[in-house]
Parts: structure tokens; sequence; C-alpha cells
């Protein structure tokens, strides 16, 4: 449950936590604005708990009807949000085709591509798996019977 550890990490980083931050964040780690925080920080602990959510409704749950539909929905969604992240920042740094400033570190940078765009690619990846294993999962039951 790598979206629960991701989360704990931003919840730490909220309340004042810095042990990784600054890699990570960069001048903003020092500067802590509120939006930051709220946003950056607090906001992103919450998607993330609540991605493991829908995680586990999409590979444990037994949905039927428009809540299947919508969590099937909301796993594609999140899965090429991930995935676009990921991959579309790795290729930006790769390529330095933003010619980043002064402002991005080469740690920021060198952590960027190793670790964290990892994880939002293979986060991207369990999610369409997943998405992918409900619908087959939904299809493949019979319908309910009817009451008589």
């Amino acid at each position: 449950m790598w979206a629960v550890a991701f989360a704990g990490l931003h919840f730490y980083w909220a309340v004042g936590g810095d042990v990784g931050l600054s890699i990570s964040a960069g001048p903003l780690a020092a500067e802590r604005p509120l939006w930051f925080v709220v946003a950056g920080l607090w906001g992103v602990g919450t998607l993330c708990l609540l991605g493991a959510l829908l995680a586990w409704l999409l590979a444990r749950s037994r949905l039927q009807g428009f809540p299947a539909l919508l969590a099937r929905w909301l796993g594609w969604g999140v899965s090429a949000l991930l995935l676009a992240r990921g991959i579309g920042i790795e290729v930006l740094l790769l390529t330095n085709t933003t010619h980043l400033d002064t402002s991005v570190s080469v740690e920021q940078r060198a952590w960027t591509l190793a670790l964290w765009n990892p994880w939002f690619i293979a986060g991207g990846l369990a999610f369409g798996l997943a998405t992918l294993q409900s619908a087959r999962h939904t299809d493949a039951e019979p319908p309910p019977a009817s009451r008589r």
C-alpha cells in the first residue's frame, strides 16, 4: 500500500517534518507558503488515502451497476493521471526541454528521476491493472437472480 505510505509522508511534512522535503520540493520546503501546506501536503496526502480506498474497492469489492462503473472510470482516470505525470516529467527532465532554471537543483532532478517518477509510473500501471481486473471480474459474474 504505497499510497498510504506516501500519504503518511505528506502528512509528516504538513505538520512540520522536513526529512526529504527539501530534495522533493526545493525552495518551497523552506518557505512553506500556506497554499503549499494546504494543497501540496495535506491535499496530496488526502488524495493518496482516497486513491488507496479506490484501489481497495477495485481489487476487493463486488460492486455492481453504477458504483462499479464509477469506480472503473475513476480507476482509469487515476491510472492516466499517474502515468501522464510520471512519464511526462521523466521525459521533460531527461530531455531538458523545459530548460530548467537554477531553482531546480541537480539533487531534485536526480531524486525525481530515480525515486518519485518510477512510483508514479508503477502506481499508474497498478491502477490500470486493478481497473482491468475489476472490469473482467464484474463482467464475468452472472446477473443477480430476479425476485418473484
